[in-house]
């Protein structure tokens, strides 16, 4: 299946696209039973495999129990270098481009080249901004770079735009697992008009009107974990909630 395609064609349309991130080191395969169930009832359209810090080896676990269970497409999304397997369908190719962190730019992605040319993994380059979610999140101390304040669309504006240029397929927006305030609306609007390539939107996501009003403002895919880690129920709701928008192509 080719997932850009998938994820373009949607935008083209004004569809929206809901994936579910799981967290290897959170997820227990208990209760990812229950979790996978939901999902597939609830139409959800991708799994984010990831998180910014992997303490242990239930990767591949992690994507061989879903493997086993359901057909729903599964993207890596990588905290680092080492997050990677051929398990999987698909891998966010993230350049973290709100930073200056040139390890995150263009450094891990040196050493993880070898390895992704050879594997059949989908690789989407994606342009990754962190987004001020009024907490100090895992992402924001790992990846050591000063997020974009949520006031200032000029500077999200400028950097998508730059994501864009430099040939990045996917955008992503994130204001970290967990956080306090997610990204701002008007915000993913602005961004939303000036780019032409498919917006990820992610972090701090709890409700469905919440993410059904990012959809509004121009997200092209809605990604939820830490709301579904403490409420895997939320799932059908999220998916109901995302997939009912339907925006105009202009």
């Amino acid at each position: 299946m080719d997932l850009y395609k998938d994820i373009t064609e949607a935008k083209n349309s004004g569809g929206k696209k809901f994936a579910v991130l799981l967290d290897p080191d959170k997820v227990r395969l208990g209760k990812l039973d229950r979790v996978l169930d939901l999902a597939i009832d609830a139409n959800v359209d991708y799994f984010f495999i990831g998180g910014s810090l992997i303490v242990n080896d239930m990767l591949d676990d992690l994507l061989k129990s879903i493997k086993q269970k359901c057909k729903i497409p599964m993207i890596l999304f990588p905290g680092n270098s080492f997050q990677l397997s051929w398990k999987a369908d698909a891998l966010l190719f993230l350049s973290l481009i709100s930073g200056r962190n040139a390890e995150l730019l263009i450094g891990n992605h040196v050493i993880a080249a070898p390895y992704l040319k050879v594997s059949p993994l989908e690789i989407m380059s994606t342009g990754y901004m962190l987004v001020d979610g009024g907490i100090d999140t895992t992402v924001t101390y790992m990846s050591n770079t000063r997020p974009i304040p949520n006031n200032k669309e000029d500077i999200a504006v400028c950097t998508a735009v730059a994501g864009e240029l430099l040939g990045m397929k996917l955008i992503y927006m994130d204001a970290g697992s967990g956080a306090k305030n997610p990204v701002p609306e008007k915000m993913i609007q602005s961004v939303s008009d000036v780019i032409s390539v498919p917006l990820i939107v992610g972090g701090g996501i709890s409700t469905p009107e919440k993410a059904a009003a990012n959809c509004r403002a121009g997200a092209d895919v809605i990604v939820v974990g830490n709301a579904i880690e403490k409420d895997p129920e939320l799932i059908m709701d999220m998916s109901a909630a995302i997939h009912s928008v339907t925006t105009k192509v202009s």
